[in-house]
This record gives structure tokens, C-alpha cells and sequence, in this order.
């Protein structure tokens, strides 16, 4: 399986990377982590934390700090609601006396799993109204996403991770930015994995190209929370 399915990976790599348009020509980096514990047999607790580079290991960009209240419907429907604290350094260069801007994020969102034959795919729908703050100015902001995420096990440890997802402004214009990725993951023990991936992010005058590493960790926190018996 894994060598039927590798050189298609790679061709998807390949592809993605040879389309872009013109944007920053530096590669950047998003180094990330993302829990979900569970806390209940209904409820789970999402944790995320992301430090996004210009540059692979230089040059920052962004820091987005996420969290957010599951509701499981049922095994493949979740519910969420949540808060996001993103800080941004929103040019490329070093500029004296910049400020960076903060957003204070409110979002909704709703997941929906499914599986055919070997790929499992997942549905995101998400709401976010932001508050925006660029230091001489404030703004607030709402916007769409849906993303659309197929994931195809090779292994019991090996897996590939595709997904893309569009950014809708519900203001002004209403393209607000596109997100392609390609990864390869590996389950190191039941409830963790690490994936590394492509992120080709597009926006209406830009291309970036993005190196992402992500370390997902998932214990059951229900034992903490369970009463104790007297």
C-alpha cells in the first residue's frame, strides 16, 4: 500500500509547489500543537498553540493561541465553541516602531466524519468574528471557513493527510483566502501523532509557502474529573 500510494503523494507535492503564483519567495513555518481531552462522555476541552515564521526558524509572523468547549453529538458530529488570542507581525521586514496587531477571536464550529472505503474524510464549518486592534485603530470582522480534510491510513503508525479549506469574508470582499496541504503522519503511541506537511496559502494577491509541523496529543482526562466514591 505504501508504495502504491507514496509516488502519488509525492506528485501531489510536486504539483502544488510548481503552481504557485508570484508572493514571498521565502519559505515560512508554522510549528503547532493541537489536544482535544476528553472531560466527559459528552464534552472535550480544545487546546491549540501556533507559532507561525516568515522564515522556517526566523522572522516571525504570527502567534495563535485557541481554545474551545466540545460537544460530541455523537462519534462523528461535534459541536464547539471557542476564543482565539492572535498576535501578528503583519510585514515581512523589520520596521522600526511597528506595532503588531492584536485580535481577540470568538468562533463557532461544527465537524461532521465519514468514512468510504479506506479514507476517512472530515467536514469543518466554522463562524469567527474577530476583534481587531492594529494599535491606532480598531476594526470588527466576521468570516466563514469550510474545510474539507481526507485522511487515508497506510499503516497502523503511517498515515497521509490532505485537506483544503476557503476563508469567505462576510464583508467587503468576499475571497478571503485558500489553504492547501498535503502531509505525511505517524501514530507514536494511541492518543498522540506528529504530522509533517505543504501548505500552499493563497490569498488574492499572494502565494505563501508554508512547512508545517504539528504534534497532536489527546489524553482522557475523565479520570481526573470523575467524583470519587466516598
Amino acid at each position: 500500500m505504501i508504495k502504491k500510494v507514496l509516488p502519488l503523494f509525492l506528485l501531489f507535492i510536486s504539483m502544488v509547489s510548481n503552481a504557485q503564483q508570484p508572493g514571498e519567495d521565502e519559505w515560512g513555518a508554522w510549528y503547532m500543537y493541537f489536544g482535544t481531552n476528553k472531560v466527559s462522555e459528552k464534552f472535550s476541552i480544545h487546546t491549540e498553540a501556533q507559532a507561525r515564521y516568515y522564515e522556517t526558524t526566523s522572522n516571525f509572523n504570527q502567534l495563535l493561541l485557541r481554545t474551545g468547549l466540545n460537544y460530541h453529538i455523537d462519534p462523528n458530529a461535534i459541536a464547539t465553541f471557542g476564543y482565539g488570542y492572535i498576535d501578528t507581525d503583519n510585514s515581512f521586514g523589520e520596521i522600526p516602531g511597528e506595532v503588531n496587531s492584536i485580535e481577540h477571536r470568538i468562533f463557532e464550529q461544527f465537524i461532521l466524519k465519514n468514512k468510504v472505503w479506506e479514507f476517512l474524510f472530515e467536514h469543518r464549518y466554522r463562524l469567527e468574528q474577530r476583534f481587531l486592534d492594529f494599535g491606532d485603530a480598531t476594526d470588527t470582522q466576521h468570516r466563514a471557513r469550510y474545510r474539507l480534510q481526507m485522511t487515508l491510513p497506510l499503516t497502523n503508525t503511517f498515515y497521509l493527510n490532505f485537506y483544503d479549506e476557503l476563508f469567505i469574508n462576510l464583508q467587503d470582499d468576499l475571497f478571503g483566502q485558500n489553504r492547501l496541504y498535503a502531509a505525511v503522519g505517524v501514530n507514536v503511541t494511541e492518543n498522540s501523532s506528529v504530522q509533517l506537511g505543504y501548505l500552499r496559502n493563497q490569498f488574492s494577491n499572494a502565494v505563501y509557502d508554508r512547512l508545517q509541523v504539528a504534534v497532536f496529543y489527546n489524553p482522557d482526562l475523565r479520570g481526573l474529573f470523575a467524583k470519587k466514591k466516598p
